[in-house]
């Protein structure tokens, strides 16, 4: 696991945690659609950098 694969997915799961906080929140629908693509995009970049 290299640093540029960690600092994605940590990204991506902050963002993730950011999602679920702004939908607690009541924000409207496309932040929050947006902020979820943003996670999706960053957890698979991620992964997808993985050096198996």
């Amino acid at each position: 696991m290299n640093g540029a694969s960690t600092l994605l997915i940590a990204a991506g799961l902050f963002l993730g945690a950011g999602v679920y906080s702004f939908h607690k929140q009541g924000l409207p629908r496309g932040v929050v659609v947006l902020l979820a693509v943003a996670s999706a995009l960053c957890l698979l970049a991620g992964v997808l950098r993985l050096e198996w």
